[in-house]
């Protein structure tokens, strides 16, 4: 059997994930202090995207979500003690930096399926891609999201290595519509499901000057809810299983 397929079978179950229905909209501001987040549940805390048999990852991160009409709200919560970022120009390839990514497939085909990648400046990069990379998949960069909403909370000051932080917050609104010319789904009903994966990219550091620089000769972490038993995130059938429950908890 061919050896890739073989570390899909070896690796865990995708996860699951009731998403609760929020009858007022969530505030984009970073904080996720709004009453419908205190009723959604959080994630499981990420761990390395082979799978729980690999390294702890060094720090937590877990996700929230909610839904209603018109959106689909997404919170995670990033453990950091040292928060930088570079990169402020829209479409940057945002993994060179730190960053939290959302992986979407509406149809939970594995096909026509969207990424979000945002750093803690609050800098996104979104994209499309008709089928995987493996597949023939090639990313096109010219999608945009009309109408989304994001914001980064730092708890802890950016780019100062002279401090210790807690970490950053960040919330996103993905509008329904933005979906409608790339996916025969617009947006879901009560008790459907898409196929939804969180990961984080962690660089390691040092200081330089007064400034952090990626450790030379280090490769990045890749920490995801759901985990995909190899270091690739466009594996999409071994993404998480989001249903949308009627109403909140």
């Amino acid at each position: 059997m061919n050896p890739f397929l073989l570390l899909l079978l070896a690796a865990a179950a995708p996860k699951q994930y009731d998403c609760p229905r929020t009858t007022t909209p969530v505030q984009i501001d970073g904080l996720l202090n709004d009453g419908g987040w205190q009723k959604a549940p959080w994630t499981d805390s990420f761990i390395d995207i082979q799978g729980g048999d690999h390294q702890a990852p060094r720090y937590k991160t877990r996700a929230k979500m909610l839904w209603d009409d018109n959106y689909f709200y997404i919170a995670a919560e990033l453990e950091e003690p040292h928060v930088w970022g570079t990169l402020t120009k829209h479409d940057s390839v945002i993994f060179r930096d730190n960053d939290f990514e959302v992986f979407l497939n509406p149809t939970g085909d594995t096909l026509n399926y969207f990424e979000f990648e945002i750093n803690a400046l609050n800098t996104g990069w979104d994209l499309f891609l008709p089928k995987p990379y493996l597949k023939g998949g090639k990313a096109d960069n010219s999608w945009e999201v009309p109408g989304l909403k994001t914001a980064v909370h730092i708890d802890g000051t950016l780019n100062n290595p002279a401090d210790t932080d807690k970490g950053w917050t960040v919330e996103i609104a993905f509008p329904w519509a933005a979906f409608k010319d790339r996916s025969s789904v617009a947006r879901p009903f009560a008790g459907d499901q898409w196929r939804v994966n969180f990961s984080r990219v962690e660089w390691q550091t040092r200081v330089v000057a007064g400034k952090y620089e990626k450790l030379p000769g280090t490769k990045e972490d890749n920490w995801v809810w759901s985990p995909q038993g190899v270091v690739n995130m466009h594996v999409p059938e071994r993404w998480g299983v989001v249903r949308f429950a009627p109403q909140l908890r």
